[in-house]
């Protein structure tokens, strides 16, 4: 994996590291209690003992439900790759927002680099069409020992100790448990592989109930992995990419085909950022069949288009590429990334 898809900004000096204080196999309302202050927290689930730091924002009331962001770091990043930036801090404290950001597990023992999430395709090497998701003639073998019986060939790149799909719901109900969330206002978002994997949580049934809305960040699933939101009813998408991104390129305007990284390491396959979000249009009701119509979002630099052209104030699902590279930018796209989250 390419070294830019390291966005790894090291650790924030002081933290206290608390003890746990609920356990998601039995979580209960945390409004009234103490609960959480923001710092480092550590949580057994599976085996495993899980790191995650929360940001509790200012103003906060325990008795007053707030609505919850799960953020997710890139390959090889930490749970600090967010709550380190300023941005990201004051606008969840300006908007009364929790986030947690938890650490992914890595090829060895937990939090042994290069941490990463696990989603369809990325432990397997197979994409939604039984084809490797590389060209493992110009890939490296990035593959991790803990997917030794799961992979299929040496395209696969992510973690296979555990389920991150079930750690993430119980995360969810870890959070509920210690501080007053609001059950309907939970949110996932994430950057790079940290992205690829709030795909997954929106896809799939056994955590989509747990979120109401999703928003990637240069990140997207793998190729042929088209589902649209794994529960009944609407889920809301921001997908945020870059146009110069050549590790996760979102491919051209009304293109529905797959793209591939093109830098000089690797060769992975992607499914493109129109075919996404036509897909995700196309499972809220949308027009489909005619090109994604602009979309004003209240800042210059990226082109936001929607399949979803009737929707009222910021679409269901919305398509904002910038000219970035593989990069957040999170001094813009973390406000419209609480934008998002504000209207749905």
């Amino acid at each position: 994996m390419n070294l830019s898809m390291i966005l790894n900004v090291g650790l924030l000096a002081g933290l206290a590291i608390l003890p746990q204080t609920g356990s998601a196999e039995n979580s209960i309302s945390g409004c009234g209690n103490a609960g959480y202050t923001s710092g480092t927290y550590t949580m057994e689930h599976g085996g495993l003992t899980r790191t995650f730091r929360v940001h509790v924002p200012t103003g906060y009331d325990e008795n007053k439900p707030a609505p919850l962001v799960t953020l997710f770091h890139g390959w090889g990043g930490n749970e600090n790759e967010f709550l380190n930036n300023k941005t990201v801090r004051e606008e969840a404290d300006r908007r009364g927002y929790i986030l947690v950001a938890p650490i992914g597990l890595g090829s060895g023992a937990p939090d042994n680099t290069y941490n990463s999430w696990s989603f369809s395709g990325s432990t397997t090497g197979i994409d939604g069409h039984s084809r490797p998701i590389c060209d493992n003639s110009l890939t490296p073998d990035y593959s991790y020992e803990s997917c030794a019986g799961i992979k299929k060939n040496s395209c696969s790149w992510t973690q296979c100790q555990a389920d991150d799909v079930d750690f993430a719901v119980a995360l969810v109900g870890e959070v509920k448990a210690n501080l007053c969330v609001d059950a309907d206002r939970v949110y996932a978002s994430g950057g790079s592989n940290g992205g690829m994997y709030t795909w997954e949580l929106g896809q799939n049934p056994a955590s989509a109930q747990s979120f109401r809305a999703i928003a990637p960040i240069i990140g997207l699933p793998h190729r042929a992995y088209l589902d649209g939101p794994g529960k009944e009813g609407e889920m809301p998408v921001l997908l945020i990419t870059g146009t110069l991104d050549n590790v996760v390129p979102p491919g051209a305007w009304d293109d529905d085909l797959f793209t591939t990284t093109s830098n000089d390491n690797d060769r992975f396959h992607y499914t493109g950022a129109t075919a996404i979000t036509k897909s995700w249009a196309d499972a809220h009701g949308c027009d489909i069949t005619v090109k994604a119509s602009p979309v004003e979002v209240g800042y210059d630099i990226p082109d936001c288009r929607t399949y979803c052209a009737d929707d009222t104030g910021l679409p269901r699902v919305l398509d904002c590429r910038a000219q970035m590279g593989h990069s957040y930018d999170l001094s813009w796209t973390w406000k419209l990334v609480m934008d998002f989250f504000d209207a749905h």
